[in-house]
């Protein structure tokens, strides 16, 4: 699959991820896919709740090494 951006913000905990994430999707067009990569435990819960609070589609979530990633179509 092909990401329009690559957020990378293993490392970084709550809030630092969403807040990324939602300046990333703020320069992005209307139906482009960010590919998000976290360590943070708690994003599990803060990406899929920053998704519906922006009205974006969180196209998938899975676990990767050492962390999650997810990918949300704007």
């Amino acid at each position: 699959m092909t990401y329009d951006q690559h957020l990378d913000v293993r490392g970084t905990l709550c809030p630092i991820p969403v807040i990324k994430a939602k300046k990333a999707l703020k320069s992005m067009a209307a139906g482009q896919l960010l590919l998000i990569e976290t360590t943070d435990p708690v994003a599990q819960i803060d990406i899929p709740h920053m998704c519906q609070q922006l009205g974006v589609v969180l196209e998938s979530a899975s676990e990767v090494a050492g962390g999650h990633a997810f990918v949300v179509r704007k």
